[in-house]
C-alpha cells in the first residue's frame, strides 16, 4: 500500500467516526484529516540514501520465516478442528467465592488492559468462539467507557466510585458492587511531551494478514495526533535488531512517515534483541521533563534467541523503575502469543492491547495512547475490607492474575498497576448478606493505594458502601452499571465459569439489546450486542454439530 493510499483510508476512517458520533457534516466542510492527507501527499519525497541503507532489511542467512508453520505471503493455516495455529493463551483459573470469617480482604493490582476483549471480537469475527483460557473478564469489563467523575482538584489522583444492586445473574440471595477508579484529568494540551521509541516486528509472521501493514497504518494515525515537539525513534527486528529511526521530532512528520512507510518483512523473530536495542535507543534519548515510553508492536512470537520472557522481564523491570514504560500491542491471529504480549506489559508498567482492525488502530493510538500517555499513578492497588458483620462471602470476579497478598497491599516494593490521564478501571464483585445485617453498618470498605510518579509520594484512599447504598433492584441502578455486569456474564459463560452455568448467551443477548436502547450513540455497546448475537449462534451451530 503505497503512502497516498494508506492516509486515504485513514482519512474515510477518521471521517466515518466523525459522522457516527456528530449525526452529520456539512458537504461543504472539508475534514481537516482530508486537508493534511493532500499536504502529505504533496510534500512527499525520497529518502537520504543513508535513510535507504538503514531501512534496507537486514541480510539473512534463513529464507524468510522459513522454520515457522506458514508461508510469507500471508493468510491462515488452520489446524486440524481448530481455528488458529499456534495460538498461547494461559489459564489462570475462576475466583471462588470466599467465607468473610475465613478472609475478609481481597486485594489485587489495577489493570487497563484490554487485549482479551479484541481477541474475542476477532475470533466471533471470524466464526469462532475464543478458547476459555483467553477470556480475562476484567479486560472485557474495562473496554467500555463507564460514567466516573473524576476527582476535583486536590482531591488526589484518583476518585472512588461504589455502586451495589441485586445481582442479576448470581440468584436472589446475591448482590453485586461496582467498585471504580477514575484519574484525574488534564488539557491535552497540559501534557507532558512524549519521547516514544517502537519496537517493529518486522519478521516473516507479521507478512501475514498484512500484519505489518495495519501497524503503518496504525504509526500514521499516531503520528497525526502528536505534537510537533514529540519525538519517535524506531528499533524493527526480525533475525537481528536495528534502528531505522534516531528520535525525530515530529515537526519532521515526513521524515517519520517515510521511515514507517519502508517497514517490510524479514527473516525470524528475535523479539529478545529487538527489546534491547528499543531500550538502548530509548535511554540514549530519555527525558527526564518528557513521558518516556517503548511500544512494542508485534505478533508476540519468538523463534530466534532467548525465546521465552524470563530473559528479557529484568531489565524491562529496571527500565520501568527508571521511568521507561512499556506497551504492548499485538497483531494478528494464528502464530500469536498471548502469555508473552501480557506479560512483557505487566513487568514494563504499561498497558496491552489487541489490534484486529483499522477502527481498533484508530481506538488505542489515537484515543488510549495519546490520552494516557502521561502516568498519574504507579504501582496502584485496591484492597476490598467487607465487614463479617454484614456480608457472609464474596467473589471477585476476575482479576485472577492479578493477586496481591493481602499482607502486601502496603508494602509499596510490590509491583502492580499503573493509571493514566484520565484512565478508568472497573472490579465487579458478587456477595451474599447476612440475613440480619443493619441496613445503615458498612458492608466494605475500599482502600486504594498508589505511588506519585513525579514526587515519589505515596497515598492511600479510602470509601465505604453500606447495605442501604444499594439499589433495591438491578434496573435501578445505573445503565452503566447494568452493561458491566451484563459483559461479565458474558466473559463468564465464554470462559465456561463454574459461576455461570445457568446463564446462556440467549440471556445474554436480550439483556443486552435492553442496554443498547438506553445506549443509542454508544457505538462499542451496539458493537457488542452483535458480537453477543453471534457468539450465540456460533455456540447453537456447535452444539447442533455436536449432537450429530
Amino acid at each position: 500500500m503505497n503512502t497516498r493510499t494508506r492516509f486515504t483510508l485513514i482519512a474515510l476512517v477518521t471521517t466515518t467516526a466523525l459522522l457516527a458520533g456528530c449525526g452529520a457534516i456539512a458537504p461543504t466542510e472539508a475534514p481537516r484529516a482530508m486537508v493534511e492527507a493532500t499536504q502529505f501527499v504533496a510534500a512527499a519525497d525520497e529518502l537520504r540514501p543513508e535513510e535507504e541503507a538503514a531501512l534496507a532489511p537486514a541480510p539473512t542467512a534463513s529464507p524468510s520465516f522459513a522454520d515457522g508453520p506458514y508461508p510469507s505471503t500471508g493468510g491462515l493455516v488452520p489446524p486440524n478442528g481448530q481455528p488458529y495455529a499456534d495460538v498461547f493463551f494461559e489459564e489462570y483459573g475462576v475466583n471462588p467465592f470466599i467465607d468473610t470469617e475465613d478472609d475478609h480482604l481481597s486485594t489485587f493490582a489495577v489493570d487497563v488492559d484490554t487485549a482479551s476483549y479484541t481477541v474475542m471480537r476477532r475470533y466471533v469475527g471470524d466464526g469462532y468462539l475464543p478458547p476459555d483460557e483467553s477470556v480475562r473478564v476484567e479486560e472485557y469489563v474495562n473496554y467500555f467507557e463507564q460514567d466516573y467523575e473524576a476527582p476535583a482538584e486536590g482531591e488526589g489522583a484518583f476518585a472512588i466510585h461504589l455502586e451495589g444492586a441485586p445481582s442479576l445473574y448470581g440468584g436472589e440471595r446475591y448482590h453485586m458492587v461496582r467498585v471504580g477508579l477514575k484519574g484525574y484529568a488534564i488539557p491535552p494540551e497540559a501534557r507532558k511531551d512524549v519521547v516514544l521509541t517502537f519496537v517493529i516486528d518486522v519478521s516473516g509472521s507479521m507478512d501475514m494478514e498484512n500484519r505489518l501493514e495495519l501497524v503503518k497504518d496504525a504509526l500514521w494515525l499516531l503520528v497525526e495526533e502528536l505534537r510537533p515537539t514529540d519525538e519517535i525513534g524506531i528499533v524493527v527486528y526480525g533475525s537481528r535488531a536495528r534502528v531505522v529511526l534516531e528520535h525525530t521530532p515530529v515537526e519532521h512528520s515526513r521524515h517519520i512517515l517515510r521511515a514507517i512507510d519502508r517497514l517490510q518483512p524479514e527473516g525470524a523473530t528475535n523479539a529478545e534483541e529487538g527489546l534491547v536495542v528499543g531500550y538502548s535507543l530509548a535511554a540514549r534519548a530519555f527525558d527526564p521533563e518528557a513521558i518516556n515510553r517503548v511500544i512494542l508492536c508485534s505478533d508476540g512470537v519468538a523463534n530466534v534467541g532467548n525465546t521465552g520472557p524470563d530473559s528479557i522481564l529484568e531489565q524491562i523491570r529496571d527500565h520501568a523503575e527508571r521511568d521507561i514504560y512499556l506497551t504492548t500491542v499485538g497483531f494478528g491471529m494464528g502464530n500469536y502469543n498471548d502469555v508473552l504480549m501480557e506479560q512483557l506489559a505487566d513487568n514494563g508498567d504499561g498497558f496491552y492491547a489487541y489490534v484486529d482492525t483499522l477502527k481498533e488502530a484508530e481506538r488505542v493510538f489515537v484515543h488510549d495512547l495519546t490520552s494516557t500517555l502521561q502516568v498519574i499513578a504507579r504501582d496502584a492497588k485496591i484492597q476490598v475490607d467487607f465487614n463479617p458483620a454484614v456480608v457472609s462471602r464474596y467473589r471477585l470476579i476476575g482479576y485472577e492474575n492479578r493477586d496481591v497478598a493481602d499482607e502486601d497491599f502496603r508494602n509499596d516494593a510490590v509491583d502492580a498497576g499503573e493509571i493514566g490521564v484520565g484512565h478508568s478501571v472497573t472490579a465487579l464483585y458478587e456477595i451474599k448478606f447476612h440475613p440480619d445485617a443493619l441496613e445503615h453498618e458498612e458492608a466494605m470498605t475500599v482502600y486504594v493505594r498508589y505511588e506519585d510518579p513525579d514526587s515519589g509520594e505515596v497515598t492511600e484512599l479510602a470509601r465505604a458502601i453500606a447495605r442501604a447504598d444499594f439499589a433495591s433492584r438491578f434496573d435501578e441502578a445505573s445503565i452503566r452499571f447494568q452493561l458491566d455486569a451484563v459483559v461479565a456474564e458474558y466473559a463468564e459463560i465464554l470462559r465456561e465459569s463454574y459461576w455461570a452455568r445457568e446463564s446462556s448467551l440467549e440471556d445474554v443477548v436480550w439483556e443486552a439489546r435492553r442496554i443498547a436502547e438506553y445506549l443509542p450513540r454508544d457505538v462499542e455497546v451496539a458493537e457488542f450486542v452483535s458480537l453477543v448475537e453471534r457468539a450465540s449462534r456460533v455456540n447453537e451451530q456447535v452444539a447442533m454439530n455436536n449432537d450429530q
